[in-house]
């Protein structure tokens, strides 16, 4: 079904609470397995339509945050959700308790139970209050950001259109475009400021009510982190300080030498080439035209994928008034059906949004006839090696979108993976310190950001842009206010993706065989598992930083 034909109804929470009380009656008087497994289909019914209207709401409000409606159904989920929480709560207690547990293990696998358990940890009746809060205020920052309107080279721009203009050929208009972003997050310092500070107090208040000494590690349970910890996790930001910091430095040294200035400012930082970036060719339509070449190529599963999104007008990427920033893919459960919300502004990052988000919409197809939802998607870090994955499988085809400057686009995509995953870890550092701290101060919180740039990216130079001179730059990072703690899972993501790289430079089609292996699993296998399958190092072994850095860094050389 095409998605603006997709039918929407408002979820009778109110309703749904009665049906999951009834389904927690029922499974705690399951005489036996096969009963067991028919309750937990009923439920997957209940939540797959819940899931279905709840995520329509969502995805038409942020491609207009400005209509009336959605935002109003969007605000009644952010307060019914927690309250439904509950009552779904209670059923999957019903079931990890349950005598007949194992012949739910044998059906669904025992990895959903170690994840349900998990998941039981994170919620109590009595935070229910806070998580309302916590979601009013993750939506009051991104309608703060999406009402951006920015008077620039005669238009009037939100950040996503601005963004074009920080990768300009001239200097002095990637310097005006920095010192216009800085202007107007400058202006709303305070409101990102007091948004932050209660968000940062109510994810610990509810961290403590669940017993936790802080937001850390319940954070770590809400990403359910199933096969690693934090000093795992340490121990790859350290690999990334010793291997990747001193290439990227280089790469820096080597892109100053490229455009012709003596020393980089954080206005140049975007600008590989004197002559330009490398840019897609077309409009957005026929951008859209070119991966939909691509992945009838591809292979025989992607080809079926991509006319699926297509005839099913399953994408939104054009930028436009009151549309929320960044991308995403998500899916409508009911309808087997992933989608692609993105904001085109004519740079490379076209194509890296479309390859990225098809990467996760393809994923999903994949797995979109498992028999319970719960088992689709893996944990976030695998949906990641999902999606930058195919960013790279996407080399064979990158000349559909730059012709003959396939080349340099190549170029720049690889060097900007590396010098992502210093600013990746920073941001993870920046949330522990700040969650593990919970008093910390506003201010102290930027200073700690600037302290952490001199660790991660020496080279940085902000010049006269408050904004980033400050210490204010983390601001702008919307996995920060909405989604702590994920933004790991892109480097550790990035990671595996530079080795699924380096194997396509030797033999793409075992590259994709061993891709296959890691994304048609869905979730039924941890992170380290799927690295197994896949027969791929996980970033927590050392050397693994160092393999791909030597790898990568004398591709670039060349």
């Amino acid at each position: 079904m095409k998605f603006k034909d997709m039918e929407y109804s408002r979820a009778d929470c109110d309703e749904l609470k009665e049906k999951y009380g009834q389904l927690t009656k029922q499974a705690k008087k399951a005489t036996d397995g096969e009963r067991l497994i028919q309750i937990v289909l009923k439920h997957e019914t209940l939540y797959k339509r819940f899931a279905t209207m709840s995520t329509l709401a969502e995805v038409r409000n942020s491609i207009n945050t400005e209509d009336s409606f959605y935002k109003g159904e969007k605000e009644y989920y952010d307060e019914m959700v927690p309250v439904l929480q509950e009552e779904l709560q209670e059923f999957l207690k019903a079931l990890v308790e349950s005598p007949h547990r194992p012949a739910l293990e044998e059906r669904f696998g025992e990895l959903l139970f170690t994840n349900i358990e998990m998941e039981l940890k994170t919620f109590r009746p009595e935070i229910i209050p806070l998580l309302q809060e916590e979601n009013k205020l993750t939506s009051k920052y991104q309608e703060l950001i999406a009402s951006a309107q920015i008077d620039f080279d005669g238009k009037v721009l939100n950040l996503s259109q601005l963004a074009a203009y920080k990768e300009n050929p001239d200097r002095q208009t990637r310097h005006k475009a920095y010192l216009a972003e800085s202007e107007f997050f400058m202006a709303n310092q305070a409101e990102l400021d007091r948004i932050f500070d209660e968000l940062v107090k109510k994810r610990t208040d509810i961290a403590r009510a669940l017993g936790f000494s802080n937001f850390t590690e319940l954070g770590y349970l809400r990403m359910t982190r199933n096969c690693y910890d934090p000093a795992m996790v340490k121990n790859f930001r350290g690999q990334i300080i010793s291997d990747i910091v001193p290439l990227v430095g280089k790469l820096k040294e080597m892109q100053a030498e490229r455009i012709g200035v003596d020393k980089l400012k954080v206005y140049d930082d975007l600008f590989g080439y004197r002559e330009g970036n490398p840019k897609p060719e077309g409009t957005p339509e026929e951008i859209l035209a070119a991966g939909k070449r691509m992945y009838e190529e591809m292979s025989p599963e992607t080809k079926e994928f991509i006319n699926f999104m297509f005839d099913n007008e399953l994408f939104d990427v054009i930028t436009k008034k009151g549309k929320a920033a960044g991308g995403y893919c998500t899916e409508f459960a009911d309808y087997k059906a992933p989608f692609i919300f993105a904001n085109f502004n004519g740079t490379s990052g076209d194509v890296d949004v479309l390859t990225h988000e098809a990467g996760h919409a393809f994923a999903f197809y994949t797995s979109r006839d498992f028999e319970l939802a719960e088992t689709t998607n893996p944990t976030y870090e695998s949906c990641e090696v999902h999606s930058m994955s195919m960013e790279f499988i996407a080399w064979k085809w990158l000349h559909l979108f730059y012709g003959e400057d396939a080349k340099r686009a190549k170029f720049m995509h690889l060097e900007s993976a590396l010098v992502f995953l210093p600013y990746g870890t920073m941001v993870d550092e920046f949330q522990h310190i700040v969650y593990d701290n919970p008093d910390l101060t506003p201010q102290q919180r930027c200073e700690a950001w600037l302290t952490l740039e001199k660790k991660y990216r020496p080279y940085m130079d902000f010049d006269d842009v408050d904004f980033y001179r400050l210490g204010r730059g983390w601001q702008r990072q919307l996995h920060i206010y909405m989604y702590p703690f994920y933004y790991i899972d892109y480097c550790l993501a990035q990671t595996v993706a530079l080795f699924f790289w380096s194997l396509t430079q030797k033999d793409f089609q075992d590259a994709w065989r061993r891709y296959m292996a890691f994304t048609t699993q869905g979730g039924k296998k941890t992170f380290v598992e799927l690295c197994g399958v896949a027969r791929i190092k996980t970033p927590f072994e050392e050397g693994c930083v160092k393999g791909i850095t030597d790898t990568a860094g004398d591709w670039l050389k060349r």
